[in-house]
């Protein structure tokens, strides 16, 4: 029995050794030292008014889990206030709630395309846009990432061959990787005027740019082609994603989405999360601020240690290259109490493994400064 077992997995323990020859072998690790490695960019996961607002719902009778899909019984007070507060913070004529952004973004994407029309993705979307595009019914194609012409470019050739369907335009605002912003102005004006719909992932600039933490989308929200993932579990400091949308997509969505319509209802509680993080943004602005300095101090000491960034987010890639020196790089900045993690690929195209700095209020002037010491300390002798 234990050899036919062993031979079940074979394969497994196989490609497991390839990835650890090729310095890719992932593995766990708990949460230490200094946060430079989350998306809790405003602070927000152990903010106590967070805690305070989770706690009151209990009290008031809340459930833990919704017991159902939204079409069932699992469709909650909760859900229903979220979403109506979170399209007038957004100025969206409506909004619906996932239990992640990759979901939703998967949701949307095997959803509205549909058989005969186009998707355009920038080449560095996140994952899950990737893979709703892979399992949807449209067409797709990359184009050259933030390149506006290659969008065009790519929506005119696809017609010159003969597509006549609908286009879709899909991008991040902020991505995750590079901390470099999308053209949105242009890519609005593409959309204009090939009649295409823009499909805009906020996941890292939702709560952190834009008025009260709208977002960058936030001066095009209402559109009738527009598509917005404002995701839950960075910025705003719980879980879940808010797509906010025209009505017609919305309910679309409500009557079509498999992942929507199959799926237990996000726990309530974190509906009630969200909405106090809605709340808190529009409160107490001046985290938002807080951040915007702490961005702009650490870029001002990258420039002062010698080194650049590709970014001015709250993002900051260093570019290593190869696996194995980006890994031992992060083990030796965690070994000095700096949570911060390397990035290899397919998660970064192959020949930019690097460290992925992020900024948060979980930290202070004094931490970044000590983190960049260490950093120089620790790259003194690479040759590059």
């Amino acid at each position: 029995m234990t050899s036919i077992r062993t031979d079940k997995v074979a394969t497994y323990g196989a490609a497991l050794r390839a990835l650890n020859e090729q310095d890719r072998l992932r593995r766990l690790a708990p949460r230490s030292g200094i946060d430079f490695g989350s998306n809790d960019y405003l602070a927000l996961a152990s903010a106590p008014r967070m805690k305070k607002a989770v706690a009151a719902a209990l009290e008031a009778g809340s459930p833990i889990g919704a017991g159902g899909s939204r079409l069932l019984r699992g469709n909650c007070d909760e859900h229903e206030r979220l979403e109506a507060e979170a399209a007038r913070f957004f100025g969206a004529e409506t909004a619906l709630f996932f239990s992640g952004g990759y979901v939703a973004n998967f949701a949307l994407l095997t959803t509205l395309p549909q058989r005969g029309d186009l998707l355009v993705l920038d080449s560095l979307v996140h994952a899950s846009i990737h893979e709703g595009a892979r399992a949807g019914r449209a067409e797709f194609r990359e184009s050259v990432h933030n390149d506006p012409t290659s969008v065009e470019n790519t929506i005119r050739d696809w017609r010159a061959k003969g597509g006549t369907g609908r286009v879709w335009i899909v991008a991040e605002s902020l991505y995750s990787m590079d901390g470099d912003f999308a053209p949105l102005k242009e890519l609005v004006a593409i959309a204009d005027r090939h009649d295409a719909f823009l499909m805009v992932d906020e996941a890292h600039a939702t709560g952190v740019y834009g008025e009260q933490g709208r977002g960058l989308t936030a001066t095009y929200e209402g559109r009738e082609n527009l598509l917005v993932v404002h995701t839950c579990g960075k910025a705003l400091g719980a879980a879940g994603a808010l797509v906010t949308a025209s009505t017609v997509l919305r309910d679309f969505m409500v009557n079509r989405c498999r992942p929507f319509i199959f799926a237990t209802a996000p726990s309530p509680l974190m509906a009630v999360a969200v909405q106090e993080a809605l709340l808190i943004l529009q409160e107490e602005p001046e985290r938002q601020q807080r951040l915007a300095n702490l961005v702009a101090f650490a870029h001002r000491e990258i420039d002062l240690r010698g080194r650049s960034s590709p970014s001015n987010s709250q993002i900051v890639p260093y570019i290593v290259g190869d696996n194995a020196r980006a890994m031992r790089l992060a083990s030796a900045l965690q070994a000095r109490g700096f949570d911060i993690r390397g990035i290899r690929p397919p998660t970064v195209p192959a020949g930019t493994a690097r460290l992925r700095i992020s900024l948060t209020l979980n930290v202070s002037e004094d931490d970044v400064c000590d983190m960049l010491d260490a950093l120089v300390e620790e790259t003194w002798g690479d040759p590059r």
